[in-house]
């Protein structure tokens, strides 16, 4: 089920008819993928919101915050440099 959901995003994604605020990640919000698994926010569903250290990141799927805070202060960092570009 999971896998239909994830490639039936990818595909709504790559179509343009399902954007990344459709996922729930405003527009501005500098990277389109997850910090922590590489995928395209929204192709899990609703991307998950996490915060460290007043940061907002945004995960692709809940499974992914176990990682994110074994790391926290390493994905923030990806983060911040994505919004210096």
């Amino acid at each position: 089920m999971k896998l239909t959901l994830a490639l039936l995003s990818s595909l709504l994604l790559g179509a343009g008819i399902l954007s990344a605020s459709d996922a729930g990640v405003p527009a501005s919000y500098p990277l389109k993928k997850c910090v922590v698994s590489n995928e395209d926010l929204g192709t899990m569903g609703k991307a998950v919101k996490v915060t460290h250290e007043g940061t907002g990141v945004y995960l692709c799927c809940k499974s992914c915050t176990k990682d994110f805070h074994k790391d926290a202060a390493k994905f923030v960092a990806k983060v911040k440099a994505a919004e210096k570009k």
